[in-house]
């Protein structure tokens, strides 16, 4: 469900709608708006005549005369000016803005929701380990970035799937096996086999839930151990996901794409495109045709296919499902797959566009002005359970999401555990409970969220508080739209420094023996409208709204 239109959204069809009748343009592109840094310019500002005039064939500041006419009189508008060679600063009717407080109260859950992807079905895949060990911190990362991203991409009308590829072929799966079993015997792990401490749980545990493995003929108990360790080791993963509020919608096998005879599919469907070829006995596919560096093996020289291949064949797999862009979420070592992926796309007659990669840089993690690198479980790595033991869910999602993906970070323990304004996460939930607190206050005095005189928020705080709510739903589009997560998480640190601003200037409830006023129960609408969105924001990014804290 569509959110109803904020000022900022209403200003723009009423920007588009003028141009229409005004210049008798149908102007189609995006309509330039934002908030000048004087407020003595407005509450908007606008450069769409620079932009229309070679359209119009007209100077600039004509075009903003032409459209100043129009828009001067519509109601929520109180003033339209014009600065320098053409810019428009407009200012809203204050009782017209503050209608936006009832919008956001009445609309609820669905303020910010929109439509701009209404229709497009989306594969977000993100994760995919291998599962042959836990998840550990760049996981950790991709499973806050992947689930959010997912969840903005709803919100702007978007069909989501969220997708994790098991990567259950191959010789790392005999490896790990071979280790558990190992483990259980009381073995060495193999040459490059699997160490640490879960290895042996692992090992203690499948020993427990059937003793009779350890009995079985030589060749058959690899098998069991091998297939016994990699469910368990999966469902551990399943398990620590799900207590980090990161759920998928499908658990795709790669064993599935050869068992189902996908993979053969596949390499049927690109030699029917024409970028199949034969050389030194091995069958390639012309990458190089869409600019790989490479040409690239599907089938070698003795018959066996290529992780490639399995990938070419899970591209046309989800092309078959139905999705109009596949996204995928990658490691900083994987690079070179964007213009692979991108490649296989155009080697299906795809438009490279369908194709969208998402490179994940480092995480840091510091404690006591040190980087931790070791697991107590994992030993050679940290896991997404132990960056939870340290900071809990809630840090650990926040400050995954409130850096851009493709930018290393640093996670620092003693801020993100620190309840204070330098941790975030921190300063963002305490607004919402500071919110729910004083609405809880206001009820004992009988100050209600309801109707309310528009006309009585008037305080530049007021004002700056309510620009600050019609921008969220502007935030969640474009964070859907450009695929990133941290502008959402960003705003709401701003906003949350926007509420405690006016908290201190405006005085919400009656002092004393002070009588109730209109301006109380205004004030307390506008409360309700900001903790609203920040509960929205909160759980697009899958971190709990705290009533107290």
């Amino acid at each position: 469900m569509s959110s109803p239109s904020s000022p900022q959204e209403t200003l723009i069809a009423q920007i588009r709608a003028a141009i229409e009748r005004g210049l008798n343009i149908n102007f189609e592109g995006e309509i330039p708006l934002e908030r000048p840094k004087n407020r003595d310019h407005g509450d908007y500002a606008s450069s769409i005549a620079l932009q229309l005039s070679k359209l119009a064939g007209k100077p600039p500041r004509d075009i903003a005369v032409a459209l100043q006419t129009i828009l001067a009189a519509e109601a929520n508008i109180s003033k339209v000016d014009i600065a320098g060679p053409g810019f428009i600063n407009f200012t809203l009717n204050r009782a017209s803005q503050a209608e936006l407080v009832n919008t956001i109260n009445k609309a609820g859950k669905n303020y910010g929701h929109g439509n701009s992807l209404e229709g497009k079905n989306f594969n977000v895949e993100f994760i995919s380990a291998n599962p042959t060990g836990p998840l550990h911190l760049g996981h950790t990362r991709w499973a806050a970035v992947g689930d959010v991203l997912g969840r903005i991409l709803s919100a702007a009308g978007a069909n989501v799937t969220r997708e994790f590829y098991i990567n259950d072929r191959g010789v790392q799966m005999d490896l790990f096996g071979e280790s558990v079993r190992a483990a259980a015997l009381g073995k060495p792990a193999p040459e490059d086999g699997y160490q640490g401490e879960y290895i042996k749980d692992i090992a203690e545990h499948l020993i427990q839930q059937d003793a009779g493995i350890l009995e079985l003929a030589e060749d058959q108990q690899k098998i069991e151990f091998r297939e016994r360790a990699y469910k368990w080791q999966l469902g551990d993963q399943q398990r620590v996901l799900k207590s980090f509020n990161t759920n998928f919608d499908v658990w795709f096998s790669e064993r599935s794409l050869h068992e189902s005879g996908a993979v053969e599919h596949g390499l049927d469907e690109l030699k029917k495109k024409g970028h199949v070829f034969e050389a030194d006995g091995a069958t390639w596919l012309r990458t190089t045709d869409f600019g790989d560096d490479k040409d690239r093996v599907l089938l070698k020289a003795d018959g066996t296919y290529t992780y490639f291949t399995s990938d070419t064949a899970y591209y046309i797999n989800k092309r078959e499902r139905g999705f109009d862009v596949c996204i995928y979420l990658l490691g900083a070592d994987h690079h070179g797959y964007v213009g692979r992926l991108k490649a296989v796309a155009q080697c299906n007659n795809d438009n490279p566009g369908v194709v969208e990669v998402l490179i994940g840089q480092l995480v840091k993690i510091m404690k006591n002005g040190e980087e931790v690198k070791l697991s107590k479980r994992a030993g050679t790595i940290i896991t997404l359970e132990d960056i939870v033991e340290e900071v809990g869910v809630d840090a650990a999602r926040y400050t995954l999401l409130r850096y851009p993906t493709d930018s290393p970070m640093v996670m620092d323990v003693e801020v993100l555990k620190s309840r204070t304004n330098d941790n975030p996460v921190y300063y963002v939930q305490y607004a919402h409970a500071r919110i729910a607190a004083l609405l809880r206050n206001a009820e004992e005095l009988g100050i209600k969220v309801g109707s309310f005189n528009t006309s009585e928020l008037t305080h530049e705080r007021e004002i700056e508080l309510m620009g600050a709510l019609s921008d969220f739903p502007i935030v969640v589009n474009t964070s859907a739209e450009l695929r990133e997560a941290h502008r959402i998480a960003r705003y709401l640190e701003e906003l949350a420094g926007v509420y405690h601003r006016f908290y201190a200037d405006c005085r919400v409830l009656p002092m004393g023996d002070e009588a109730q006023s209109d301006v109380h129960v205004a004030r307390i609408n506008l409360c309700a409208a900001t903790r609203q969105v920040l509960e929205n924001g909160l759980s697009l990014l899958g971190v709990n709204a705290p009533e107290r804290m």
